[in-house]
């Protein structure tokens, strides 16, 4: 028998909070002498890369330079076309397009602060606390026109964040802060994993045009944000995956564990092709690997089995679909025997 509840004591992360959802199990009853921590599941504790990310980053980069030098040995041999030219000036676009990316937000969007919007910058600061940065990213609410989106990016030595107005109303206590909470970190998240560099983004950049190859990089990389986004604040996951299925003003309607048991019942040839060409995993995927933090997300083929009541991962168990509704059979009064 084993009962579990929590308590105020136990493993605590470099910043001195609890690990998420880490649980402290009583086994034999609650008999003290046989108390003891189950530790957080492998993607319950401190933000993990996804292991589909580096090697993949590799695979790109590899790609990449193989590209980029078969390009300077036919421009040396007189080879020229628009593309070629436009692969060699990379470097320079690249750094003229993250800089205009940087001043839009900064001409046109209101910036968090201390004074302003001060609850989203508070969020931020947390997060970039909590991931060990040496400074707050900068952080900006940009007109949403009904667009449901968050970016991080950087230019230089500065990182930010934009929050679209229509996502940060989400925020707001009749809504789902923790939902805010949530995207911020997986924001902060992309800043902290070193996925906004300038060296990064170029040696990709020939590779993330490749198609399916370059998808599956950027779905590793959303699935490593989602876990920093996790580890910021758990609880927000099911509002974040509310919001972008359904929208900031339906999110609450959505029932999160039938939204992810959807990703083992949903099947098919076109649904896995879905995913492959997707730059973020589709959401039902996305939503079970949240729900699940036993394992990684899954990022070419469906889970094949429901996993609920995961939490953590510590209490992790298999449950199969659930049956379909009883139905008593009708009896024809002509068929019963007789005597009734």
């Amino acid at each position: 028998m084993r009962t579990v509840c929590q308590e105020s004591h136990g493993p605590r992360d470099p910043t001195g909070q609890r690990f998420p959802n880490t649980e402290l199990a009583y086994v034999g009853g609650v008999n003290p002498q046989q108390r003891f921590w189950l530790p957080p599941a492998r993607y319950a504790g401190p933000p993990r890369r996804h292991p589909w990310e580096i090697p993949m980053l590799v695979i790109l980069v590899v790609l990449g330079l193989l590209v980029y030098l078969a390009v300077v040995v036919a421009v040396v041999f007189g080879v020229f076309n628009d593309y070629f030219l436009l692969l060699l000036a990379a470097p320079l676009i690249i750094y003229l397009v993250r800089g205009m990316t940087y001043a839009k937000p900064r001409v046109n969007g209101v910036q968090m602060t201390p004074t302003q919007f001060p609850e989203g910058y508070a969020m931020v600061a947390d997060a970039a606390r909590r991931y060990g940065l040496e400074y707050v990213p900068d952080a900006y609410v940009v007109l949403g026109n009904g667009t449901i989106n968050a970016y991080a990016s950087g230019h230089g030595f500065r990182r930010f964040v934009v929050v679209y107005s229509d996502l940060f109303e989400i925020g707001g206590a009749a809504r789902d802060p923790d939902a805010l909470r949530f995207i911020i970190g997986h924001e902060v998240g992309h800043v902290a994993a070193g996925h906004v560099s300038y060296w990064r983004q170029l040696a990709a950049t020939v590779g993330m045009a490749i198609p399916v190859v370059g998808s599956a990089l950027s779905r590793a990389q959303e699935y490593t944000a989602d876990n920093y986004g996790y580890f910021n604040q758990p609880s927000g996951s099911p509002g974040a995956i509310g919001v972008l299925a359904a929208g900031k003003y339906m999110l609450r309607m959505v029932d999160f564990d039938a939204f992810a048991d959807r990703a083992t019942h949903e099947h098919g040839f076109f649904t896995w092709a879905t995913n492959l060409v997707a730059s973020h995993p589709v959401l039902t995927w996305r939503a079970a690997a949240l729900r699940n933090r036993s394992s990684a997300g899954r990022m070419f083929f469906r889970p094949r089995e429901v996993v609920r009541g995961a939490g953590s991962g510590n209490a992790t168990r298999v449950a199969p679909p659930p049956p379909p509704p009883h139905q008593v059979p009708t009896v024809d009064d002509r068929q019963l025997p007789t005597g009734w």
